[in-house]
């Protein structure tokens, strides 16, 4: 897991190489004017999804893990408090990987909360199982899927 202000983002688009296209979509002008949904940068490759609502306690919050893709979870407003815990040691699958939404949740507790205020983002990979969208107040949230393969 990697936490950042958007600001320092650059010295990270060396680790995949959409992650140039991913930072470059979120530095946009009027990226905070799109409305919720999805939106295309190069297909399933490379998309976004934006939130914008209230945020969930830690209690109903559920620790999720993906094998597709890497997650950059950008906030736009708000702090966004994201649990996190090693995928490997997450022991309480609440079913089976779900491989067409990429998708496991667990009822394992999260090992570290991350208070992500606006202007920062985190990125999650395979192995960092996270909750999101932790928030006693509103969100807007940007998250940008990258493929792996």
């Amino acid at each position: 897991m990697i936490l950042s202000p958007l600001s320092q983002a650059d010295r990270y688009v060396s680790l995949h190489p959409r992650f140039a296209a991913a930072i470059a979509f979120l530095r946009q002008d009027g990226l905070t004017d799109l409305a919720p949904g999805r939106y295309e940068i190069d297909g399933d490759q490379l998309f976004a999804l934006i939130t914008n609502g209230p945020g969930r306690s830690r209690g109903e919050g559920k620790l999720e893990s993906h094998r597709a893709y890497i997650d950059i979870q950008y906030v736009a407003a708000g702090i966004d408090e994201m649990g996190w815990k090693s995928t490997p040691t997450c022991t309480q699958p609440q079913g089976e990987f779900d491989t067409a939404k990429d998708v496991v949740l667990y009822n394992d507790a999260p090992d570290a909360f991350v208070a992500t205020g606006p202007g920062s983002f985190t990125i999650f990979f395979p192995e960092d199982a996270h909750t999101p969208l932790l928030s006693d107040g509103n969100l807007h949230k940007v998250v940008v899927k990258i493929a792996i393969g």
